[in-house]
């Protein structure tokens, strides 16, 4: 690897003035932590905005600002107030994050905000251009830039692209709503790897890609026209080492030494030794599920009445978006709810919620941490949620207990955890129940588990894993790449076709000389042949020294129409039959249909129960088709198909082949290979090439003879020495060859 550009909205230093003296303060977020080694270790650039708008500063200071980013590593991408207004505050938090986060209610589908995002990305993608150098990777970071990728990888496609979206990626019955869920999918998919906190958000992403664009998937690599993209699930960490050493410090401090509000807390429980003090911080975020936390605690409070005293809940709230009129109305109604129940259940020496709505200082946080004998974080919807992490990291002597909302991406590293679902108030009043209530011996055995968890995989591990990946789809492309037909390679390859005196050229149909095409039983199944590739087929036969073979799995009726008048060969249904130019159909092979009572009905009731799909009968062959379902229905129901075909047919001569949204049954022992072998006997033949896209051409690849060249279309994984992308780069390589 060269060099490593981060991209994310913010910068990792905010812009500070005082007294007319303009300085910078590193910011102490999670990805500043993670990525400041990452950048520098690999020399590359941090490029992103500097947190101010243009108009904030003149142009002179604004240079100055530019000058001192730059000698930090950073590269400034400049935002007016209004392209702050409707990028930031518009799409990405009023369109984006409400929407990602299953809050539909509150998404303004506003064109204006979009037009806003589609042109800052493009600013993002611009300036990045401009840094990135030859054989550089970029890493771009969350929702505030999803079309980035794809506008790197549009004027850049060399360029290895990561790119990481550190918020909950929707279920594709969410995702649809967004009237530009296409482009945000084109934008994602120009990165090389796709990266998310946790399995269920890359699941999301993968149905959605399939469902809108029905690119192939397999297992996480997606495989589009002309390349492969990877998606995982990288769940990130802290600082760990940070939180544990900074509790450690507090622990020895004297408590003149802390904090004013430390120093409260402790004079509250030297009053009452038996107070319990119970911990939510959050921003203050309608995802953040703070008013269901707190009528679950009310409900605690009226439930358990000897916990009047005893148990106080400190809530910190910080600030956030306070501009959006879902936030101002947020704050009111937790404001309402704290006054409520402090009115109902408070005395003079007693507050059942202690309230604050603002940030604290990090020493403060750890302060916090180390005292409090609860945490309760219950988002209704959260991407990771850090503060568990953080809190779990500073409990020194492993005490402690974490409520966590099964909601939460953490949740999948915290099974040791109370996990409760937010929306259940009563069952979150039982579970603060149970956290007070439980022995001290029960608590060090859960949380020894969750800190040996977390303090392997911190945000260092985060980083250095999804470089690592990056690294891997990198050797993954150039491993398509050594197979790919370039034109230094095509000319060789023609070099040596010109050379020969007797050529034998296979060519699959469907994918390979002609694009799928959806059909239905109603219709004539898939595309008839074009003028384009009629002049193909001519051009090529019209030399004496080449012989074409259209091996397919049609039937013979279908090819015989289409091709009649081409002076081409034609082996039909895999190598059932075969008719050489110029003379008749003969059969290849004893196969026979007296199976066919028997397996139709199997493939006729899932026809019925999968809306879009059809049966075809061919003379010797079955083929159940869908490419019309909704793609993961149709998938789901393929496999089911196998199963139950497999047990049927195991003690009968039959095969079950799976090619491009079909499933046949046939004859076994039945296959392009021994089809074209057969063909080939006794054929003075001194050029052998072979094309075909899906698994049923991998038997004539391999059953070739070794100095064949064989030719994959598309990226998939195959045993074909070469590879070319599309049906039109086919065609392109065909009328080249017949030219020599």
């Amino acid at each position: 690897m060269n060099k490593l550009h981060i991209v994310s909205n913010r910068l990792p230093f905010s812009i500070v003035t005082q007294q007319d003296q303009i300085s910078l303060k590193p910011s102490v977020g999670g990805l500043a932590t993670g990525m400041k080694s990452v950048y520098k270790d690999f020399e590359g650039r941090w490029i992103g905005w500097p947190g101010v708008a243009t108009e904030d500063f003149s142009a002179s200071d604004f240079e100055k600002i530019d000058t001192m980013l730059q000698k930090e590593g950073c590269e400034t991408v400049p935002l007016s107030s209004y392209e702050v207004e409707t990028f930031y505050e518009g799409f990405c938090n009023r369109t984006i994050w409400p929407l990602f986060h299953y809050f539909n209610q509150y998404v303004d589908y506003s064109p204006e905000f979009w037009e806003s995002y589609v042109k800052v990305n493009q600013k993002f993608a611009d300036k990045t251009i401009e840094v990135i150098d030859d054989g550089d990777y970029v890493w771009v970071h969350d929702y505030q830039l999803m079309l980035v990728p794809g506008m790197i990888k549009k004027k850049r496609p060399d360029i290895i692209i990561g790119f990481f979206l550190h918020i909950p990626f929707p279920s594709y019955e969410v995702f649809r709503f967004l009237p530009w869920r296409n482009e945000i999918l084109e934008g994602l998919l120009g990165a090389d790897l796709v990266g998310f906190h946790t399995y269920d958000y890359e699941r999301h992403f993968l149905s959605s890609v399939r469902r809108l664009f029905g690119y192939e998937i397999s297992f996480n690599r997606i495989h589009i026209e002309e390349r492969i993209v990877l998606a995982d699930a990288f769940p990130m960490g802290i600082d760990y080492d940070k939180f544990h050493n900074a509790a450690l410090q507090t622990i020895s401090k004297t408590l003149r030494e802390k904090s004013q509000l430390h120093q409260e807390l402790e004079k509250v429980f030297f009053v009452s030794p038996e107070r319990k003090l119970i911990l939510s911080i959050d921003r203050l975020d309608y995802s953040k599920g703070i008013p269901h936390r707190l009528r679950a605690f009310e409900k605690f409070l009226e439930k358990y009445p000897e916990y009047r005293t005893k148990a106080t809940l400190v809530m910190l709230a910080v600030p956030s978006r306070n501009s959006v009129p879902q936030y101002q109305q947020l704050k009111r109604e937790v404001e309402e709810l704290v006054g409520r129940i402090n009115g109902l259940y408070g005395s003079v020496n007693y507050s059942p919620v202690w309230y604050f709505y603002r940030s604290l200082p990090f020493e403060n946080l750890v302060e916090l941490y180390s005292m409090s004998d609860v945490a309760l974080l219950t988002p209704v919807r959260d991407g990771m949620n850090l503060v568990a992490k953080e809190y779990v990291a500073s409990r020194i002597n492993q005490t402690g207990v974490m409520i966590i909302s099964e909601m939460t991406g953490v949740v999948k590293e915290m099974a040791e955890a109370i996990v409760i679902n937010p929306n259940n108030e009563d069952e979150v009043a039982e579970a603060i129940k149970q956290a007070l209530e439980m022995p001290v011996d029960e608590q060090r055995a859960r949380m020894a588990v969750i800190q040996n968890r977390l303090k392997r995989y911190d945000v260092f591990k985060w980083a250095e894993q999804f470089v690592a990946s990056l690294k891997r789809i990198a050797q993954i492309q150039r491993d398509f790449i050594s197979k790919k037909i370039t034109p230094i390679l095509a000319q060789k390859l023609l070099k040596e076709f010109a050379k020969a005196k007797y050529r034998a050229i296979f060519l699959d149909y469907d994918g390979t000389l002609i694009h799928f095409k959806k059909a239905t039983r109603e219709e004539e199944p898939g595309a008839a042949p074009d003028e384009a590739l009629y002049e193909i087929l001519n051009a090529l036969t019209s030399d004496e020294r080449n012989e074409v073979i259209l091996i397919s799995g049609r039937d013979k009726v279908t090819l015989s129409k289409w091709f009649d008048g081409a002076n081409v060969s034609l082996i039909s249904e895999h190598g059932v039959w075969m008719r050489e130019r110029g003379g008749d159909w003969q059969m290849l092979t004893n196969a026979t249909n007296s199976w066919m009572p028997m397996v139709r009905p199997v493939l006729d009731n899932f026809v019925v129960r999968t809306p879009g799909t059809y049966l075809e009968e061919k003379n010797y062959s079955l083929v159940w088709h869908y490419e019309k379902a909704e793609a993961e229905l149709g998938e789901l129901r393929a496999n089911e198909l196998k199963d139950e075909l497999t047990t049927l047919v195991a003690n009968h001569n039959l095969e079950i082949m799976e090619g491009n949204k079909v499933v046949e049954v046939k004859t076994g022992g039945i296959n392009k290979g021994v089809a074209a072998n057969r063909f080939l006997l006794n054929k003075p033949f001194d050029y052998i090439l072979a094309m075909g896209d899906d698994w049923t051409d991998e038997y004539l690849f391999r059953e070739l003879p070794p100095e064949a060249i064989t030719i994959k279309v598309g990226i998939k994984y195959t045993s074909a020495a070469y590879k070319l992308e599309t049906v039109d780069a086919v065609r392109n390589f065909l009328r080249e060859m017949s030219r020599c």
